[in-house]
């Protein structure tokens, strides 16, 4: 099961339980006796700037990283920096390596009594899915935090590039997303004057949840013809109800599922047998972790949905 609904820059930090504020506040001032600073003014430090713009700088390579998104863990291994990783959130279980790594909570609810207790040199975390208020006592302690929200598909490698810097492994790093780029290239070359496909594509399913043209995915589905049925909307991830794809008339559904093989969301739109994707036989899956979390793997899931697309077009 990938994190819910996905690792995907749309979390559910806004409904999550927070810990109360005073408790908080308690775990903070036991743990941060024993904390040293990570941020220390000197010259020749190692600097990078992050997906806030912010200045991220450290003293010498990081050894003890913890990485607050299953997909911030997966970066810093494909970074080459995975024998650092020494916390990570839940559901972090890409490659099998990163499962062994201990846990101090979810994206949205952390430990962080033990995680401060961890002493990280630098902490990865996720804007958009990370609670604002867990995460700058972490900042006021002085532990250095390196805040990653790819937007975009170059993002992706301008990740990995600078974690690698910041975890001196910028040969492994480099590579890594050298070869991501010409993937990228590649597929976009390849199908860059295909026939269009009207498509739904389903992130989540109670309630039904989709992405706009803005998302990673809407540029997933425009790199491989696809004209998404609902990119136009404003909100990146809109909800819909069932009416509302029925009456947008798609021509193939794509969606993930609540784990690497579960088709059940499928199988549900397969009984409206009017729609144009029903009566092709264009109800496909995608494996979620393929293309719902920013890592270089979004290279194989844009693959992965450009051959289903194409699939698609074969069937008129």
């Amino acid at each position: 099961m990938v994190c819910c609904p996905v690792e995907s820059m749309y979390a559910r930090s806004a409904i999550a339980r927070r810990p109360p504020v005073m408790m908080l506040a308690a775990v903070l001032l036991i743990a941060a006796a024993s904390v040293a600073t990570s941020v220390v003014a000197a010259n020749g430090r190692v600097c990078v700037v992050d997906d806030l713009g912010r200045d991220v700088c450290l003293d010498g390579a990081a050894r003890r990283i913890v990485a607050l998104s299953p997909a911030a863990t997966e970066l810093l291994f494909a970074a080459g920096a995975g024998d650092r990783v020494r916390g990570a959130v839940d559901y972090s279980d890409y490659p099998e390596a990163a499962r062994a790594i201990p846990r101090v909570g979810s994206h949205a609810r952390l430990d962080m009594e033990r995680l401060v207790a961890m002493q990280p040199d630098l902490i990865v975390a996720w804007h958009s899915g990370n609670p604002a208020e867990q995460v700058a006592p972490l900042i006021a302690l002085g532990l250095t935090v390196f805040y990653t929200e790819p937007l975009q598909f170059e993002d992706i490698a301008t990740s990995l590039e600078r974690l690698g810097r910041l975890a001196g492994t910028e040969t492994t790093a480099d590579a890594v997303a050298a070869g991501y780029r010409a993937e990228i290239a590649a597929l976009r070359a390849r199908y860059a004057n295909t026939a269009p496909v009207r498509v739904f594509y389903q992130i989540w399913d109670e309630p039904v949840m989709t992405v706009n043209d803005t998302h990673l995915i809407g540029q997933a589905l425009q790199l491989c013809g696809g004209v998404n049925v609902f990119g136009e909307l404003g909100r990146q991830v809109p909800r819909l109800d069932r009416e509302s794809v029925l009456a947008a008339e798609p021509e193939a559904i794509v969606a993930g599922g609540m784990g690497e093989d579960d088709t059940d969301w499928l199988d549900d739109w397969a009984r409206f047998k009017e729609m144009p994707a029903v009566q092709r036989g264009n109800l496909y899956f995608v494996p979620p972790s393929l293309i719902q979390r920013p890592t270089p793997r979004l290279a194989d899931g844009t693959g992965v949905l450009c051959r289903k697309l194409e699939r698609a077009r074969a069937q008129r």
